[in-house]
């Protein structure tokens, strides 16, 4: 529990990291949004490899399938719930909207932080070590999200203090999550851990082409996609090497 905690907390620490190079560093939004598009491919290859190929060999197509949808469905259904409460626009680097809720900040960010933190518990389930391609891509695609993220908070007039405390609560219940994913599941039949490693492959795809791939194109141009492209192959490159 501790160790998956714990690397949790390395996935989650880019966060913090990530939010004091967008206050401290004059970067354009096409260059955040270029970094985005880079983590985003990152993210793509850490789902598709290191949970949905593996939530397929350990429990079969249905559990795949059902996970997957599972996943999809309910980030798609708390994430409008959370839009509506003041968390919409959340990564945008051009500021957020007027009168937008820092709690909904919160939520919106936790929301997307929870199922890469459980994906991150759940490696350690087979054979006692982490998945180092899925910490590698959870700390690299963090980073630009809270770039971007703590721009657009910056510019929407909240103070620094309160943004790096923000990103710091967030990475500690990406901690935690990571925690939770691996007790709930320590000595689970194989199928219920596929259903699970498919369901945050689903919420995570479905936060990626929701949130992060819209702003990275919008800001990033056409080059996006070489760039995320990148993201991608060396994501499935440390995979490998795993």
């Amino acid at each position: 529990m501790l160790e998956a905690g714990l690397w949790g907390l390395v996935g989650g620490s880019s966060l913090v990291i990530g939010a004091g190079l967008g206050l401290a560093l004059p970067l354009s939004q096409r260059a955040i949004a270029l970094v985005m598009a880079f983590g985003a491919g990152v993210l793509i290859s850490a789902l598709a490899f290191d949970l949905s190929f593996e939530a397929f060999e350990r429990g079969g197509g249905d559990a795949f399938a059902g996970g997957l949808f599972a996943g999809a469905l309910a980030f798609y259904g708390a994430d409008r719930l959370l839009d509506s409460r003041g968390g919409s626009g959340r990564k945008r680097s051009a500021g957020q909207r007027e009168g937008q809720l820092a709690t909904g900040l919160v939520l919106g960010a936790v929301l997307d932080g929870i199922p890469e933190s459980v994906a991150i518990g759940v490696t350690l389930l087979e054979g006692g070590e982490v998945g180092v391609a899925v910490v590698v891509a959870v700390f690299l695609s963090n980073l630009p999200e809270a770039m971007s993220a703590a721009t657009g908070l910056r510019h929407a007039g909240h103070g620094r203090g309160s943004i790096l405390l923000l990103w710091t609560l967030v990475a500690v219940v990406s901690a935690l999550a990571a925690a939770i994913g691996f007790v709930s599941l320590d000595g689970a039949s194989p199928d219920l851990v596929a259903f699970v490693q498919a369901f945050a492959a689903g919420a995570v795809l479905t936060m990626l082409a929701d949130t992060m791939m819209p702003e990275a194109f919008e800001h990033g141009g056409r080059v996006t996609g070489l760039v995320t492209t990148v993201g991608f192959a060396v994501a499935f490159l440390i995979s490998t090497l795993e």
